[in-house]
């Protein structure tokens, strides 16, 4: 969807709060914003949080800075509802690499760097499921133009991904091969499934 003034404006008409990621498409403001984050006196004084998570062999260190001094944005009047700004670091130690990506986000929530936490977390989880759908059943390719098609092949899809992630097919495989393995003996599979 990316970060639009017109979204913003639309969630907040429905008593919704966002937070939007700002990429390329708002290069001005996430200039503007990278620049208040880079400034160590500004950062001080931003609400902090920070997660720890260790899975498979990595280490994935997650910080937040949030905070609601937003009055020196030039474009402040322009984004409906905009409380506060936010930045997010993630460090993911791997195999003796390390590997930091830093983001930077605009949120009409008051400064509660928990809950901006919280948000950014669930919304990267819903980004991760449709890009499973997209790399997995190929979604974004889909041209079916009936509505009620296109809806009842979406539920199926995710049906089948929610089924494969939980699918033992004997090794490690990614989803797609875990696809591709079911696909060639499914009676096999479906049974170990209904199985456990």
């Amino acid at each position: 969807m990316g970060t639009q003034k017109e979204i913003a404006t639309k969630i907040r008409k429905k008593r919704a709060d966002y937070v939007l990621a700002l990429k390329g498409n708002q290069s001005n403001l996430h200039d503007e914003v990278k620049k208040y984050f880079n400034n160590s006196d500004f950062v001080d004084k931003c609400e902090y949080h920070k997660t720890v998570e260790k899975a498979r062999s990595s280490t994935e260190t997650r910080e937040y800075w949030q905070t609601d001094n937003v009055k020196g944005l030039t474009d402040l009047k322009k984004w409906t509802g905009l409380k506060s700004i936010i930045a997010t670091k993630n460090t993911i130690e791997k195999n003796d690499k390390i590997i930091t990506e830093t983001r930077y986000f605009i949120s009409s929530l008051k400064t509660d760097v928990k809950e901006a936490a919280r948000a950014i977390r669930s919304h990267w989880m819903v980004e991760s499921y449709h890009w499973h759908l997209d790399v997995t059943f190929h979604e974004d390719d889909n041209r079916t133009l009936d509505k009620q098609a296109a809806y009842n092949l979406n539920i199926l899809r995710k049906i089948s991904l929610n089924l494969l992630k939980v699918i033992d097919i004997g090794k490690k495989a990614s989803l797609k091969l875990k696809r591709y393995a079911v696909s060639m003996n499914p009676i096999k599979y479906l049974e170990n499934l209904f199985e456990s």
